[in-house]
């Protein structure tokens, strides 16, 4: 555990992932602009809090998810295309251990920054709207309760979905496919009609995460079988 600990941290040391901590507040503060928008002054959805929380969820996660793919092009991808994996698969260094410490990375990144910006983003609509009274019903415990457990499952699904354009990217071994496809992932999940959205379904979002999972399993399972090319 020590050691995958260590390599989780010199990853994040190469690959400078600090820096994307920028993007991460651009993205939210992009987020939080647009339901101000929707919210505030446009009203003409999110009426309620549950419908604003929903919208806050659906951009959130789909904003992380596309992440995901930046971080698994950067960490495994790049490393590909470059020929560094096989210089690292050269160190005395457990393949799969590697692995394990990039995609942990992925998963941490894609479910902590969900849950956090779900709540921060939250916290500063139902602010805003102690001002303004867009929203008229009032914020209950119960509904608090109930959005933070469905913040967290929401994030445990999106960190498994993050993971599916790692079959691409590993088939492809390209940056852009890799990326394009969490694009179209999002897009099929977040789309619907009136108030249906695939993604609602629990099924699909359990099926999808198990789906992410079973990806990045088979290509740990990959890398420790076959020679890296």
């Amino acid at each position: 555990m020590r050691a995958l600990r260590k390599l989780i941290s010199l990853e994040i040391r190469k690959h400078k992932l600090a820096g994307m901590l920028k993007g991460v507040l651009i993205a939210n503060l992009a987020i939080l602009a647009f339901m101000i928008l929707v919210v505030f002054i446009d009203q003409s959805e999110f009426a309620t809090y549950p419908e604003a929380f929903e919208g806050l969820h659906i951009f959130i996660s789909g904003t992380f998810i596309i992440f995901a793919s930046v971080l698994l092009s950067r960490l495994i991808i790049d490393e590909y295309k470059n020929n560094t994996m096989a210089l690292l698969f050269t160190y005395p260094i457990s393949r799969m251990k590697l692995m394990y410490a990039k995609l942990i990375i992925v998963l941490l990144f894609t479910f902590l920054n969900i849950v956090v910006s779900n709540i921060v983003l939250g916290a500063i609509i139902v602010g805003v709207n102690s001002f303004v009274s867009a929203i008229s019903e009032e914020i209950t415990a119960n509904l608090l309760i109930s959005e933070l457990i469905k913040t967290g499952a929401s994030a445990v699904y999106a960190a498994g979905i993050g993971l599916i354009p790692l079959y691409v990217g590993m088939r492809k071994k390209s940056v852009p496919a890799t990326i394009v496809s969490a694009v179209l992932i999002v897009t099929l999940i977040s789309s619907g009609f009136g108030k249906f959205r695939l993604g609602d379904l629990a099924l699909v979002s359990v099926s999808l995460g198990l789906l992410g999972i079973a990806i990045a399993y088979l290509s740990i399972r990959r890398v420790e079988r076959d020679d890296v090319a």
